[in-house]
């Protein structure tokens, strides 16, 4: 066999002075020349294979297919594949194993017995191909939903008491109990499907389980009756939410990890007439902090938002429903502050995501932390930049007013439907106008409306009473081609795959704070930021209408959003 230090040096232009300090390391620490050289970053890891494809004489393969067969997941354990980085696969086209360290010969010569597979050919991969692939038949290899449903019998009490660790993967959790198995596919599903929220709800003679995916819910199981106690018992374990308290509203949080995926799950329960009702809402941890780029704001709206956060003090309101994206905008602004020489405190319910360098601070009511009482400590601890997770009481919005008179940069949201709303909801809270208009710098109100599948995108002549209906002009669309989804199984046949924002942005200039001192009415407000001559306020019907022209979005998505 030959030397992949040779190899290294002939074929990949890999010096020989490299080569002995990856040896000299490799002689102290132990470990793989090749592995070595990759965490030096002397040697990329598609190279690495290269070379080792030829060490080994075995043909490289750079992706795997995404249909195999699950045919060994019953008698090849997951964490098996995983620790010797190698998998099988089986199409209509093709058998092979996929490895990605030729070394581990005497592992592969173990998994071809087990599968009784001879004289089949091995092939080389990259190590995150094989992860993929493993996860995704490991995944196809579960039984269906209805196949689990019917093994939940009305005695089945110790599968109640199987919990699985916090933050296992949940593709590697073996559990035979029927109910478990349930919840692990009922989850696994919906962070492989994007889904934010998930709610089971309980009727007469039935459960529903349904998904919310893009802000739009869609049906997902509906197990028998019998099984609705046992299920509501498994989340609530897993939770840490006491079982034998029904009769009142819980909420807890549960942490998993699925393959490459950490997600964190907000519980709630509901008490109703036929049971408990319980929505999770996923996190996944991996999004969160997208940049202020991303996020959709016109190009006007963003630089104008950039400077915003950068003011040495004032507050900045968020608005909008639950879900509609303000928690993802505040802490993208808050990474752009997040700088060494800057004190970001946060008080929020809960703490969705944390944040690396910003000190968080959970809302706690039992023990009488509220966000005023927490406000109030943390204006003591000499913050630059303080979030308060949402303004809901007039104590919260009087020391938060307070706090941005006395030179902090004020984070904050609401729950109104447009960003002139939040100053009356503000004086109607009790707090008096000056305060307002002395403290407030601008409000920003936002919603999330669908992206067109880019997939199944086409062009098509709207309908003049639908432009009318839009709060478009006919005349100035003119007879310009808009897009919509036609449908298809990347979208799940919606026409729609994944989501951006819509935003209003309303900057309190002089004339507005003036106008705010003698009137809380929002649609003087409103009217008053839209012809602003300093800057005039574009409306989220307007920022969704871009958007359209742009061939983002359709008309229908906008009209159902705004």
């Amino acid at each position: 066999m030959k030397r992949l230090g040779d190899i290294l040096i002939r074929d990949f232009g890999i010096t020989p002075e490299t080569i002995q300090q990856g040896l000299d390391i490799q002689a102290s620490k132990g470990g793989r020349l090749g592995d070595i050289l990759v965490h030096l970053k002397k040697l990329s890891e598609n190279d690495l294979l290269k070379a080792r494809g030829k060490v080994s004489g075995l043909e490289v393969i750079k992706e795997l297919p995404i249909d195999a067969d699950p045919f060994f997941t019953d008698k090849v354990p997951i964490h098996f594949l995983k620790k010797f980085k190698m998998v099988p696969i089986a199409t209509r086209e093709d058998c092979f194993v996929a490895i990605a360290d030729p070394y581990n010969f005497q592992q592969l010569d173990d998994l071809l017995q087990l599968l009784k597979w001879e004289g089949i050919k091995i092939l080389l991969a990259p190590h995150e191909e094989i992860f993929t692939a493993i996860n995704s038949v490991y995944d196809l290899g579960r039984r269906s939903a209805d196949q689990v449903m019917q093994d939940i019998d009305e005695t089945d009490p110790e599968s109640l008491l199987s919990e699985i660790e916090e933050t296992s993967d949940l593709l590697d959790d073996t559990s035979d109990a029927p109910v478990i198995k349930l919840v692990n596919l009922m989850l696994s599903n919906a962070v492989r499907e994007g889904v934010s929220d998930i709610h089971i709800e309980p009727y007469k003679d039935r459960v529903k389980i349904r998904k919310r995916v893009d802000g739009i819910l869609y049906d997902m199981y509906s197990p028998p009756k019998h099984v609705q106690a046992k299920l509501i018992s498994r989340i609530k374990i897993m939770a840490k939410l006491n079982i034998a308290e029904k009769r009142l509203p819980q909420d807890g949080r549960i942490e998993i990890r699925l393959a490459d995926k950490n997600v964190d799950l907000r519980v709630s329960t509901l008490p109703t007439t036929f049971g408990e009702r319980v929505v999770l809402r996923l996190l996944d941890k991996s999004n969160v902090l997208l940049s202020l780029t991303t996020l959709g704001m016109a190009k006007n709206d963003l630089e104008m938002f950039n400077k915003l956060i950068k003011a040495p003090h004032g507050i900045i309101l968020v608005t909008g429903p639950t879900g509609s994206g303000k928690t993802t905008t505040l802490y993208s602004a808050l990474s752009i502050l997040n700088t060494p020489d800057i004190n970001i405190i946060t008080v929020e319910d809960p703490i969705e995501y944390q944040i690396n360098g910003i000190s968080q601070v959970q809302v706690n009511s039992k023990i009488d932390l509220t966000f005023a009482n927490g406000l109030k400590t943390i204006v003591r601890q000499d913050p630059d930049v303080i979030l308060v997770g949402e303004i809901r009481d007039v104590e919260t919005s009087e020391i938060a007013i307070q706090a941005a008179l006395t030179g902090h940069l004020v984070f904050s949201t609401l729950h109104t439907n447009d960003a002139a709303s939040a100053v009356t909801r503000i004086i109607d809270m009790g707090v008096e106008p000056f305060l307002v208009s002395s403290a407030v710098n601008a409000i920003l109100a936002q919603r999330l409306i669908r992206k067109i599948c880019p997939e199944c995108k086409e062009a098509y002549t709207p309908d003049k009473q639908l432009l009318i209906r839009a709060g478009a002009s006919p005349a100035k669309f003119g007879d310009r081609k808009l897009y919509r989804g036609k449908g298809c199984p990347a979208c799940l046949n919606t026409g729609y795959q994944g989501r951006i924002g819509i935003y209003e942005l309303m900057v309190l200039t002089d004339k507005l704070k003036h106008l705010i001192l003698t009137t809380s009415d929002s649609n003087q407000i409103k009217r008053e930021a839209r012809v602003s001559s300093e800057y005039p306020m574009q409306t989220l019907r307007q920022d969704g209408l871009r958007k359209v022209l742009a061939g983002l979005t359709s008309l229908e998505e906008v009209i159902r959003v705004t």
